[in-house]
Parts: structure tokens; C-alpha cells; sequence
């Protein structure tokens, strides 16, 4: 018998949720959903009440909606897009024959009437009242009825009218691995307005941002279809599927023809949920309690994969506890349903085929993004880094963990990916709007890659020590909150106390690059002079490390005066100098080894690896 994916009732206690600047605001929602789905036109039927409750001080007139189904129609923005773009994403496109010559064609574009998707709006009211909502794409603008006061709440409600659409990016029905329903962007959805103003980017099959809030939602299906997702059941009783398992009888009876599922979701920013008929779901007891639930079709091919999948990721909820923070719902779920893998609130949709080491990389991946996404919950369109950067640090820091490996420094394909963009000619700025990029690749190198290196690099400007410091003291700081680059550098100020203004500046708003060489090494009396030069626009302090003949070794480090800090030693089984700071504007700087050139083997800088120099090759001095 199918197992019913059982959700833990619990009840997060998020009292005080402002930061402890009292300026800081945002805004909250407590939406009501009733949907009803057909899984035969895959149509659905909804109604939506939403309390909005301002805590800015702005008087709103207006409010924006996201309908994301709109995007999978032709003609749409994101057709449009994938048409246009140099590079575009493999799993939106089809290969079409054009005489002899094989082509890319969107396959947005010659979807039909009923595989398109689709998000209407009717039936719009405030407070009672009608207001005009217009439909632009994927957004719906409305009027209001009447003004939204600071600090005050109203009440919208809707009926909406949605189609699933065939499965091209993250929503869909009947994906290629055969699962019927992957819900995720199916509502309307209210755009977050925040301090920077309203966000209503049109989906362009980029990234997400949304407002914290609460979650009552009821879905009637198919009794046959088992479902996952965000939130926690409140009516396993009711259900059936799986639960004389856990020791509850359920009658369900047989004339029956469609089950409702109600879920309820506490201080989330968005809700997701996937079904289909011949899902297996296994409930293992994660850290603190927590429920980890894995839904996968019931297909030998994967099956052991999934099993073995259920241990590691114990592990990883373990390691990224204990990095960051704790989880603090009590339930998350894996869930075969995605074209890849994408992160939402309590649970992931992937893949389920393919090899071991490639599930457990993308569950490592997802999972790590409940912390850098759905509680860290800042911008992703205009800061990917922040939330696929992040997240690619903790996976990658997690996965050398539950491996084994332990290696030194486990980050290294970040180094790699960034230095190919890097002499592409193609690199943008970190600022640059997820949705803006030429190409998809530089995009991608961009968030995840040089993202990553944010955090490496970190280590090495204040220590491994203080970055973890760092990110506990983050999540500690702004869990529940909207944090921008901005928070982390601070974050990290306050734990080290170095001034890093300047390395938010070059690293995320410039495409400013670190190149530091060894100009010249030469005989002073009994006295060997270094001579180190920066060649790249972008500051650092430098670690130097000098190998004697006899087998000694001897490290140097040149704070960075604009920094105003000494890192303490990273290897305190070496003697450390600390010489004078290197100020950014001398091109040079000299330095005395108290031996001569003749008793040196090797003079390196960053030994490392953790400042990302462009060009390592003048990084080292060596006598062969």
C-alpha cells in the first residue's frame, strides 16, 4: 500500500521577527486556498483570501500579483527570452530538423491550447469591495479599492482558474521521469514590497521572491494521488493513504472518488506541493525530531538509490545544523518531481534518476537552501549570489564531510568556474539582475561559483574560525527576514572586526580581478628583498610563504591597510611576520627575508588557494 507523506503538527513560535534596528520592516501575509484539481484536463478551481497586513511606512494604492503559469503560453516573455538568448537552458528547448541543419526551437513556442499554462484572476475584492485587477503577463496589477494605511491590514480575495502546464521549467505536469503533478508557482501569489519598493519582476524562468507569511491550504484531488510538499497535514485521519502504518484507522469509503488534503504552513514565503498515484513515501527521524519524507516513483531503477539516499541526509541536516543553525521546522521532504533540482519551502523537487553521487549532490544542494533561501529568504533575482553562492559553500562543505575526504579546501571547481568566466571576456557584475545576463552559463558562474567564492575567499581575509562565526551569527541575526549583501558584510565585520566595505564593493559590484605577482627576488648583503607587486584592480592582504633549503619554513603576512585588521596566524606550527600593511594605491611593496637568496627553495604566495588570483603563475618564485 502507498504511504501517505505524514506532517508532523507543529507550531513555530516566531514572536519577534523585526531586526533589532527598529527601522527594519516587512510585510506579512496569511493566505486561505481552496483548490479543487481535474487530473484528467489537468485544470484546477480556487479561491483565495489573502489579510495583508502593511508594517511600511508607505500608503499603498496598488498591489501586483505574480502569475507564473502565464510565462508557459507562446508569445510569452519567457519564450521570447529563450529565443533570444545566446545560450538557452537545454531543458527548454527541443532539437527540430531544418533541412540538413539541426536547430534549437523553444518548446514553449508550439505548445497547444491544452498543454500551455495558464493562472486567471476573477473576482477581485478588497475588503469587500471590487477592485480593478488587470492581467500584464505574468502579473496582475491592481487598484485598490481604497488605500492601505501604514501599519494597518486588509483583506483580498479571488477566484481563480489555472491549467498545468507540460513540464519545461520546475511547474508541470508529466515530466519525463513520469510524474504527474510538480505544483510549484500554481497561485496567485502577492509580490513582496519592501524597502526598496514593489518587486513584480515578469517570470522569465529566473529566480523567486516573496513575502512571510502563513499558509491554510486545502487541495481536493484524486483519492488514488499521494502528495507532498510544504507545510504539515492537518487531517491524516481523513486520508488514507499509508496511515494504518503509523497505527491509524482510516475508512475511507469506497464511493469516494476525491480525498482534501489541508495543510498548514507558519512563516513560509511560498508553498509548493507535487502528486502522483505510484509514489513510495518513507518517513525517516532527522535531527531535533525533524521528519525527513521521501517521495519517489515506485520504479526498481530507483528505488536503492532513494533507500541509501535516507541516511546521507540525516548526516547533511547534522553538518548544517551545526554550521549554521538549526532547522526550525519539523518537517522537510525530498521529493522526485523537478527537472533538476530547485529549492522550496520545506521540501525540494529533483530528479529521481541517475547516479547515486548525483542525487545526493543535489539533495546536498537543495536541502542547504532551506537555510539560504527559505529562511535567509534574501532577493534572489537581484542577489542570486547570496542564496546560490551560499548554498553552494554549505553543500560543498557538508558533502567533503560526509565523504571523508576532509580535503583542505574542498571548493576548489568554484575557483575553476570563476577563472574560466573571468578570461571568457563575458563576466558581469554580482548586481547585475539575475534576469539580465547574456548568457545563461555566465549567470550561473556568477551566483553559484563566484558566489561561493564570497565565503572562501572570506577565510582567507579574517579566518576559517571567524566565517563560521560569521554565519552563525547571519542566520542568528536575520532567519525570517529579507537579508541584503549589506547583512553578511556586516555580519562579518562585527564577528572579526575588519572593515570589508571595500570587498563588498569589488568583489559583487565590479568586475574588478586579484592579481598579485612577485615582481623580483634579490641578493641584499646577507639579506634577501622581496619585491611584490598588484597587478589586478582588486586589494587583498597577502599570506607569503618562504621554503628554505634546509627544509624550514617561514610565512609572511602584509595586512591590507584599508582592512584595519591582522588576521591571526591560519598555520601556527609556522613562524609568522607580520610586516607593515600594503596600502591599495603603491603598485609595489618591498619586504627583507633575514637569510640569503642562496639559503631559499620556493617563496609562494597564498599557499592556500583561498584568494582567488587570476594568474597564479607569478604567485611563485622558485629556484630549481
Amino acid at each position: 500500500m502507498k504511504k501517505l507523506l505524514l506532517f508532523s503538527i507543529f507550531s513555530l513560535s516566531f514572536g519577534s521577527l523585526l531586526a533589532q534596528n527598529t527601522s527594519y520592516w516587512q510585510q506579512h501575509v496569511d493566505y486561505k486556498m481552496d483548490v479543487s484539481m481535474d487530473v484528467k484536463t489537468y485544470q484546477y478551481k480556487g479561491k483565495q483570501e489573502l489579510v495583508y497586513t502593511n508594517n511600511s511606512p508607505d500608503t499603498l494604492r496598488k498591489v501586483y500579483y505574480h502569475l507564473f503559469n502565464n510565462a508557459f503560453q507562446p508569445g510569452s516573455e519567457m519564450d521570447a527570452r529563450i529565443q533570444s538568448i545566446k545560450d538557452p537552458d537545454a531543458r527548454m528547448v527541443a532539437k527540430i530538423k531544418v533541412g540538413d541543419t539541426e536547430v534549437k526551437e523553444s518548446r514553449i513556442k508550439n505548445l497547444k491550447p491544452n498543454e500551455i499554462g495558464y493562472l486567471r484572476v476573477s473576482n477581485f475584492k478588497q475588503d469587500g469591495v471590487v477592485a480593478n485587477a488587470k492581467e500584464v503577463g505574468t502579473i496582475l496589477e491592481v487598484t485598490l479599492a481604497k488605500p492601505i494605511l501604514p501599519n494597518s491590514k486588509t483583506t483580498f480575495t479571488l477566484d481563480f482558474d489555472g491549467q498545468v502546464p507540460i513540464q519545461i521549467r520546475r511547474s508541470g505536469r508529466n515530466n519525463a521521469e513520469g510524474v504527474a503533478l510538480s505544483m510549484s508557482q500554481w497561485y496567485p501569489k502577492l509580490a513582496e514590497f519592501d524597502f526598496e519598493g514593489w518587486h513584480a519582476d515578469p517570470y522569465i524562468a529566473r529566480e523567486f521572491h516573496g513575502v512571510w507569511g502563513n499558509f491554510d491550504v486545502n487541495i481536493t484531488i484524486d483519492k488514488n494521488y499521494v502528495l507532498g510538499g510544504t507545510g504539515y497535514l492537518q487531517n491524516k485521519n481523513e486520508i488514507g493513504h499509508g496511515y494504518q502504518d503509523q497505527g491509524v484507522v482510516v475508512s475511507v469509503p469506497k464511493k469516494t472518488k476525491t480525498l482534501t488534503w489541508h495543510f498548514n504552513a507558519p512563516m513560509v514565503h511560498d508553498f509548493t506541493w507535487a502528486a502522483d498515484k505510484d509514489y513510495i513515501h518513507d518517513v525517516v527521524k532527522g535531527p531535533n525530531g525533524v521528519d525527513l519524507h521521501f517521495l519517489y516513483k515506485n520504479n526498481p531503477k530507483y528505488i536503492e538509490n532513494w533507500k541509501n539516499l535516507q541516511p546521507k541526509t540525516v548526516q547533511l541536516m547534522e553538518i548544517y545544523n551545526k554550521t549554521v543553525g538549526d532547522y526550525p521546522y519539523k518537517q522537510y521532504s525530498i521529493i522526485q518531481g523537478g527537472d533538476g533540482g530547485m529549492e522550496y519551502a520545506m521540501c525540494t523537487l529533483i530528479l529521481g534518476q541517475g547516479t547515486f553521487d548525483g542525487l545526493l549532490g543535489v539533495t546536498a544542494h537543495e536541502m542547504a537552501h532551506s537555510w539560504f533561501q527559505h529562511i535567509l529568504a534574501s532577493n534572489e533575482s537581484k542577489h542570486g549570489w547570496m542564496d546560490e553562492g551560499f548554498t553552494s559553500f554549505l553543500q560543498d562543505f557538508g558533502l567533503n564531510e560526509i565523504t571523508g575526504k576532509k580535503l583542505e579546501n574542498p571548493f576548489t571547481g568554484a575557483y575553476t568556474g570563476y577563472f574560466s568566466m573571468v578570461n571568457s571576456g563575458k563576466e558581469l557584475p554580482q548586481s547585475t539582475h539575475a534576469d539580465r545576463f547574456d548568457e545563461n552559463k555566465v549567470y550561473s558562474i556568477t551566483s553559484y561559483r563566484k558566489g561561493e567564492l564570497f565565503l572562501t575567499q572570506l577565510m582567507y581575509l579574517i579566518g576559517k574560525e571567524n566565517v563560521f562565526k560569521t554565519l552563525k551569527k547571519y542566520y542568528s541575526d536575520f532567519k525570517f527576514k529579507h537579508p541584503t549583501p549589506n547583512d553578511i558584510k556586516r555580519s562579518a565585520e562585527r564577528v572579526s572586526g575588519a572593515n570589508l566595505d571595500w570587498y563588498l564593493t569589488d568583489w559583487t559590484q565590479t568586475t574588478n580581478t586579484i592579481d598579485y605577482g612577485i615582481k623580483d627576488v634579490k641578493e641584499n648583503a646577507d639579506k634577501t628583498t622581496v619585491t611584490l607587486e598588484r597587478i589586478g584592480r582588486m586589494p587583498m592582504p597577502i599570506d607569503l610563504t618562504v621554503e628554505y633549503t634546509d627544509g624550514t619554513t617561514e610565512s609572511f603576512y602584509i595586512p591590507l591597510r584599508m582592512m584595519s585588521f591582522e588576521k591571526e596566524n591560519p598555520n601556527p606550527a609556522v613562524k609568522r611576520t607580520v610586516l607593515n600593511d600594503w596600502a591599495w594605491a603603491y603598485p609595489t611593496f618591498e619586504f627583507n627575508i633575514a637569510k640569503s637568496k642562496a639559503s631559499i627553495k620556493k617563496i609562494s604566495i597564498d599557499p592556500s588557494g583561498l584568494m582567488a588570483d587570476l594568474k597564479k603563475e607569478n604567485n611563485t618564485y622558485e629556484i630549481k
